[in-house]
Parts: structure tokens; C-alpha cells; sequence
């Protein structure tokens, strides 16, 4: 066997990859962010690595990746493992669960937290197709890992993308959340239909409008652009619409600082039923504390909104109202989420949790997202970015 130096020109679709006693780590948002804002809810979610892969060409038939992961689990409420993806030339192949690694477990009901270290990982495939190919090793969407080590049975050589760089900005949905694996997040089924290396900044909770995240959006090289927000800031209850919208528009501005041309989608909240026309907060049903289905439940009330309070349905017509007022931009587009999922998609697809999509509305969500982005006539179709990018 091989061993390959793990090094950042393996790693795409991260911000910046921080070298630790172990190896490397990925992050998704830069350290100057992390640093400015160290949440440590919203450090937690940028380093799950959604969206980010080891990638590169060789003709081995077996590939071997070390990772030391990193999880929240929840006491009394049993949570899938994250898993590893095999890619072979755009096309996912295998899927193996993640086993060992560290784990916070946290009490719901208390608060209490305790920390358990574990052993690192190894993740094997064996029997890829014969002959050159493009491999990409997708990183789990919902635990950290540390890159210890590559071993594969020939050597392997690093690759520059050569197609055309979407980002994503968008909530726990956008960044995965119940979907089994990490090429079945909505994001990466979208990014694989329209044919564009991903980078996705969607951060579990944390969708917030926040200008870190614009300015991090500004700086990064992309060829189209998709920020889907409002979910996260009904459920946090973290704004009015007075404040909202500003600062929704500071957030497009921002990124018009970086990408002035760029092809730029406003996406707003998909149907959710507990908020479409209920406020925030969003909390835990605490019937479902110490179950295996947890489930949300908005806690707000409905008359709350004659004081400013928002509701998704509030949320896409403000939304629909920013694109509208900017329309000087000719690349600014908008798209309703509820054409991604709507009433009648919660019925066929119910939300598990009554937040969060399964696997497959997941992969609904981004069969759609696709169709409509990266139609030839669609907001990112072939032409789209190309002349921002030369």
C-alpha cells in the first residue's frame, strides 16, 4: 500500500484546513470568523465538513482513509452515525458508517454534557473499477473528523476543479440535517445534477443573516451564488421585520462587494407547517425528550406577528419584496421555497421531526433545486458565471 501525505490540495470544499497533532481538520468558514464570532454552537457546525471531499486520480482498486470523528449525541435519543462516500468519476459508489472517534453526550433535559474519547477510524473500499478515474472521498455532513492518513494500493495525484464553483449558504437543511449520508444531502444532489463543484456554508441553527458569513461569501471564489435564509431566524426568533429585511439587503450587498456580477439566488424557506404562520422560538416537544423522534414544536403565537414578529409566510414575501426593490441587479434571481417543498410535498414527505427533511425529500429538494438552477434558462444555466469568473 500507498501512503499519501494528506495535504489541503487533497481537500475541496473547505474554507481552510487547520493542521492538528493528529492531521488535518477542514473548516468551513475561515479562522478569522471563528475567531471574531467563537460560538460554540455555530463552531460545532462548521466543522461538519458538508460537502467536503478528498479528491483525487489514481488507478488503485483499494482506498483506505483514516479520520478521527467527533460527535454530539444526545442522551436517551439515539442518533445515526455519520458515514464516509465513495465518489468514483461523479457517480457515488459505496457508503460505509463512521465507528469510534470522541463524543460529547449531552442531556437534553438537564443541560449536562460529558465527554468520551475513542479510538480513531479507518474507512476502506476496495474493488473501484479499474484504469485512471477521478475518486472523491466525502467527508460525514454531521461530525468533525481529523485526516490522519491515505493508503491505497497505487498512488494517487492531486486534481484542480475544473468546473464551475457553486456556494451555498443556508440552515441545518441546507448543511444535511436527517439525511443518511453525505452525498444525499440536498446540496450535493443538486450539485451533481447541475454538474458544479459544491462548497457549502450551510450551518445547522445558523442562518442568521450574519455578516461574517457575507464577508465570507464576498472573499470566496465562486461562479454562482445561493443563499437560502429565514428558517433559522423564525425559530431562533432572532429578528423583527423591521430589522430583517435591512438586514437581508446589507447581506446581498456584501456579497455584491466581492461578486458584482455573479449569478446570485435569493431561495426562502421551504413549508414548514409549525411556522408558517406560528413565531418563534422553536423548542423540543418535550413529550418526545428521552424518545428516538424527537420532534419541534413552534412556541410563539400567531397575533405575535402585528408586533413584528416573523412567520415563514411573512419571511417569503419580504424576501420576494428585497429582490424586487434591487432590481438594478439583472443577476439577483429569487425562488420560492415552497417550490422546493410545499403544503401538498408535507403530506406525501412529512417532516420527521417537523423540521427537517428525510433522505428522500432531500433528494426532492435537490432533484427540483437542479431543475429549476441549472435549466438552460434557469438563474445558473450553462452560461451563467462564466463571464463573472473570466
Amino acid at each position: 500500500m500507498f501512503s499519501t501525505p494528506l495535504t489541503p490540495s487533497l481537500v475541496h470544499g473547505a474554507a481552510e484546513v487547520e493542521t492538528t497533532a493528529r492531521g488535518l481538520r477542514p473548516h468551513r468558514l475561515p479562522q478569522w470568523a471563528r475567531t471574531q464570532f467563537p460560538d460554540p454552537h455555530l463552531l460545532m457546525m462548521e466543522a461538519q465538513p458538508s460537502g467536503v471531499r478528498v479528491v483525487f486520480t489514481t488507478t488503485a482498486r483499494t482506498v483506505a482513509l483514516e479520520t478521527h470523528p467527533s460527535r454530539l449525541a444526545y442522551r436517551g435519543a439515539d442518533r445515526p452515525r455519520g458515514s464516509v462516500d465513495l465518489v468514483v468519476d461523479g457517480a457515488p459508489v459505496a457508503s460505509s458508517p463512521l465507528d469510534d472517534g470522541d463524543v460529547i453526550l449531552a442531556d437534553l433535559q438537564t443541560g449536562a454534557t460529558e465527554f468520551r474519547p475513542g479510538p480513531s477510524h479507518t474507512t476502506t473500499f476496495d474493488d473501484l473499477p479499474a484504469g485512471d478515474k477521478l475518486v472523491e472521498i466525502w467527508l460525514p455532513h454531521n461530525e468533525s473528523v481529523e485526516l490522519i492518513g491515505l493508503r491505497t494500493d497505487e498512488p494517487v495525484a492531486p486534481v484542480e476543479p475544473d468546473r464551475r464553483v457553486w456556494l451555498h449558504h443556508g440552515s441545518s437543511i441546507s448543511h444535511g440535517s436527517n439525511a443518511s449520508t453525505p452525498t444525499q444531502v440536498w446540496p450535493a444532489v443538486a450539485a451533481r445534477r447541475g454538474d458544479v463543484e459544491l462548497r457549502n456554508l450551510g450551518f445547522g441553527g445558523n442562518a442568521l443573516v450574519d455578516p461574517f458569513v457575507a464577508r465570507t461569501i464576498r472573499d470566496a471564489p465562486a461562479d454562482l451564488i445561493s443563499v437560502k435564509l429565514g428558517i433559522n431566524v423564525v425559530n431562533l426568533d432572532g429578528m423583527r421585520l423591521r430589522t430583517f429585511v435591512p438586514a437581508v439587503h446589507g447581506f446581498l450587498d456584501t456579497i455584491r462587494d466581492g461578486h458584482p456580477t455573479t449569478p446570485l439566488l435569493l431561495v426562502s424557506p421551504i413549508f414548514c407547517g409549525i411556522h408558517e404562520d406560528t413565531p418563534g422560538p422553536g423548542a423540543v416537544d418535550p413529550d418526545t425528550l428521552g424518545t428516538d423522534h424527537v420532534r419541534f414544536v413552534a412556541t410563539g403565537r400567531s397575533e405575535e406577528q402585528q408586533q413584528g414578529k416573523l412567520t415563514l409566510r411573512v419571511i417569503r414575501d419580504a424576501l420576494a419584496s428585497v429582490v424586487k426593490r434591487r432590481a438594478d441587479d439583472p443577476n439577483l434571481h429569487y425562488l420560492d421555497g415552497t417550490t422546493l417543498y410545499g403544503a401538498d410535498d408535507a403530506v406525501a414527505h412529512p417532516l420527521p421531526d417537523a423540521l427537517h427533511p428525510d433522505t428522500a425529500t432531500h433528494g426532492l429538494i435537490g432533484e427540483r433545486f437542479a431543475d429549476h438552477a441549472f435549466a438552460e434558462t434557469g438563474p445558473f444555466g450553462r452560461s451563467a458565471g462564466v463571464t463573472a469568473r473570466a
